[in-house]
């Protein structure tokens, strides 16, 4: 059996401000690094065989407080880039509606299309399952690419929530047939406030 574990980038300063990011390359902020070393407290014993990362630095940097905690190297991988968000990119909710008025989603802005995002996570897994059969493989990504690669691998899963930075999602591969184990897990942050009162 194959184990994904899917993670989101740590938090940046564009996500506090509710900026599309899109492929922009925004680091982690220091609540995102933070973030990322309590996922790695989590992850550190676990039996996991490899890292794989999006090349932005968000997640390449979470990719890397992770692979420094487990011992392991981390695997850049393009196709694991967040959604292209075209003219938006930067932007702000009342930005938009500025700019393009309340139906700005009507307009042709340059976002990619959702089929190509999943085609970008679908090709990824492929690939990195028919090369390590039975591992367990971490993949930090994006919101977007991982909600929309979890929902074509496990239709049945309910993806209407927002993921989490810095979140777990663990889907397995037996056979032909995946099932989600683990979505949008962030116990690691809520364990960590408590633990500093």
């Amino acid at each position: 059996m194959t184990r994904i574990g899917f993670v989101r980038h740590g938090i940046t300063e564009w996500n506090k401000e509710r900026r599309a990011q899109g492929q922009s390359d925004i680091p982690l902020n220091d609540s995102g690094r933070l973030q990322a070393q309590m996922l790695a407290e989590r992850l550190k014993n676990g039996e996991w065989d490899c890292i794989f990362s999006s090349d932005l630095s968000r997640a390449k940097e979470t990719a890397e407080i992770v692979a420094a905690a487990i011992g392991l190297p981390v695997c850049m991988d393009q196709r694991l880039r967040e959604m292209h968000k075209g003219e938006i990119e930067g932007t702000t909710l009342e930005e938009r509606v500025a700019r393009w008025g309340e139906e700005w989603e009507s307009i042709e802005l340059g976002l990619e299309a959702d089929p190509s995002i999943t085609g970008r996570g679908i090709s990824f897994i492929s690939e990195i399952v028919a090369s390590n059969p039975d591992k367990n493989i971490l993949v930090v990504s994006h919101g977007v690419l991982i909600t929309l690669t979890v929902k074509a691998l496990v239709p049945e899963q309910d993806i209407d929530q927002h993921i989490h930075n810095t979140s777990l999602t663990i889907l397995e591969h037996c056979g032909s047939e995946w099932r989600c184990e683990l979505f949008n897990c962030a116990i690691h942050l809520s364990e960590s406030a408590q633990s500093k009162r």
